[in-house]
């Protein structure tokens, strides 16, 4: 996804309509390569934000401010002496590039009447902020410099004369509406696949808007150009026109395709090509953009914050199944534990026999249908009767090994099924504070060690509000799916009455699902979409076939000093369910 010069040309259009003649009251660099200018227009106040971030580039109006520096940026106070108190006077586009001029009209130190031009440059990690004196068009300075053993090609420096950026030798699209923007294809790109001809002939087109031009017309995207066919011509002329007319009447419909956790895509035109997907439509390019670069930074915090996290739960989980592993062949080995037993009362039996000093002796097993011969060996050391104490002991000790390694066995997987439910949280939080609540739970339970201050223990207990999901089914119950184990907790011990049905997915880590029943009868179909939202949320989310356990509420137990989000149940039945992203994306989420 990026900045494309339809995405450009509808800020543009917005940023006339709300700034075109404000007054530009305060400048900010919050970031090394970000730049906030507030501005006061009609009686409204606007912030508006520039990026020239390698990773992040972007403009758009904003209403979230950031904390500034004690010492402003070189490049800040700059702006602030040049740009504080002027007005704006035009606001354009550079044909359909991704290039937008600012110019302003003030007055200089002197009093004397001067125009500036700030010029924003979206162009991935050459994306550049600059300011030049709009009648000569010199440099004044550039958030970045682009110095000769940088660019031999351009320069961007202070009193240089501004130049535009290399052109690519693109067709602008505004300006082939009255001809056939699909005749004459150059020979270069007969063996190009059809949308990729399509962003890279004309100006300002994205890959998204290429394929979305395809899937208008009904054209396979990935067809070579050389294979297209007159009808194939024409329709793509068609929806090319449709969509660029729309551009140059600045009709734009700002939207978001968006799935269950992530923007997939957003754009200035409505993209058809996603109707499978929840489609958001904005009232304005600015916000729409706004909803993704911050949706964009919480999952990056979130990224960040969750690393130390996800590595010291991995350790602990690769650790537990390694003990699990040896557990299991530790209750396997002590399964051989009769034959020792069976040793010893055949030594006893033929005490008489045997000397110390005797290796070995053989003797018919009684204890085997066969009765067949077997061999027993013996410790010279010792007499027959310490001998067979001592393939008695051997019993013993595994038969105690057995008992207390089944115990521990089960707390191992007790543990796994615990560490894969955190891990699976983490690898879900869609907030900063999901994440801070899922930390407090690990340091509560002395998986991981924080000096807890005063301000820290505050902003936990404020955390415990955060909500889980809640959705309404086709017939009309409140279907609530926890997000984290404190979540789990709440839905299942505290939200859900005794009649409730109570959804998780049979021995894999998941979210709780409660079904509010009012004590009514479950529907079938509500019982699907449940179990359906049980499956999708849980570690199997991609499995087909997943079994989910389903019983009331009143069935549902938590032991004493059982970890967060593990509960106990009887009387269940099971149902098996195919997550399916289109069914999920039916079911109203409130």
């Amino acid at each position: 996804m990026s900045l494309d010069g339809l995405v450009i040309h509808a800020l543009v259009d917005e940023f006339n309509d709300k700034l075109l003649t404000g007054k530009i009251d305060k400048v900010y660099q919050p970031e090394k390569d970000e730049i906030h200018i507030t501005i006061r227009s009609n009686k409204n106040n606007y912030r508006l934000l520039i990026s020239a971030s390698s990773n992040n580039t972007r403009l758009h109006l904003t209403d979230i401010s950031k904390k500034n520096p004690i010492s402003p940026p070189m490049f800040c106070m700059l702006l602030r002496k040049h740009l504080q108190g002027t007005k704006i006077i035009n606001i354009t586009q550079h044909e359909l590039e991704r290039i937008v001029f600012f110019d302003v009209k003030g007055t200089d130190e002197l009093g004397e009447l001067t125009e500036k031009r700030l010029i924003v440059e979206i162009m991935g990690k050459h994306s550049n902020i600059i300011l030049i004196e709009k009648s000569s068009g010199k440099i004044i300075d550039s958030i970045k410099r682009i110095y000769p053993d940088t660019s031999t090609i351009r320069q961007v420096l202070p009193n240089m004369t501004y130049a535009l950026p290399p052109s690519q030798n693109k067709i602008n699209p505004l300006t082939a509406l009255d001809s056939n923007p699909f005749a004459n294809i150059p020979e270069d790109y007969k063996l190009s696949e059809v949308f990729r001809f399509i962003y890279k002939h004309f100006m300002g087109v994205s890959p998204l808007v290429a394929k979305e031009i395809c899937y208008r017309a009904n054209v396979d995207m990935s067809s070579k150009v050389s294979e297209l066919d007159v009808d194939s011509v024409d329709r793509l002329n068609t929806c090319f026109k449709s969509i660029f007319t729309d551009i140059v009447n600045n009709n734009f419909s700002p939207t978001i395709a968006r799935n269950d956790t992530d923007i997939i895509a957003y754009s200035a035109i409505d993209l058809k090509q996603y109707s499978s997907e929840t489609i958001i439509k904005g009232d304005s390019m600015s916000n729409i953009l706004k909803d993704f670069f911050t949706q964009r930074d919480i999952l990056e915090r979130i990224k960040q914050s969750s690393h130390s996290l996800r590595k010291t739960i991995t350790n602990k989980l690769d650790r537990n199944k390694k003990k699990k592993v040896k557990q299991e062949q530790q209750i396997a080995e002590s399964h051989k534990r009769d034959k020792y037993k069976i040793y010893g009362e055949l030594v006893t039996a033929n005490i008489y026999r045997l000397e110390k000093g005797d290796i070995s002796f053989e003797c018919i097993n009684y204890y085997s249908e066969d009765q067949e011969t077997i061999e027993i060996k013996l410790d010279k050391r010792l007499d027959p009767s310490q001998n067979a104490q001592k393939y008695y002991k051997k019993y013993n000790k595994l038969k105690n090994t057995a008992i207390y390694t089944t115990e521990q066995l089960k707390k191992t997987k007790e543990e796994i099924l615990y560490l894969e439910n955190v891990l699976f949280s983490i690898n879900n939080c869609s907030q900063i504070d999901e994440l801070d609540e899922i930390k407090q739970e690990l340091i509560d339970g002395g998986y991981i060690k924080k000096v807890i201050t005063k301000k820290n223990k505050a902003k936990t207990k404020a955390n415990e509000a955060t909500k889980p999901r809640h959705y309404i089914s086709s017939e009309g119950y409140d279907i609530f799916v926890g997000k984290n184990n404190n979540q789990n907790d709440y839905i299942t011990l505290k939200l859900a009455q005794k009649n409730d049905l109570w959804l998780h997915t049979k021995e894999i880590a998941g979210s709780h699902v409660i079904v509010k029943l009012n004590n009514d009868e479950i529907p079938d179909k509500t019982l699907e979409e449940a179990a359906m939202l049980a499956a999708y949320h849980s570690k199997a989310s991609k499995s087909s076939t997943v079994p989910v356990d389903y019983t009331h509420k009143k069935n549902i137990k938590k032991p004493n000093g059982a970890k967060p989000g593990m509960v106990i149940y009887k009387t269940n039945y099971t149902i098996y369910v195919t997550p399916d992203e289109n069914i999920i994306n039916s079911i109203k989420e409130v």
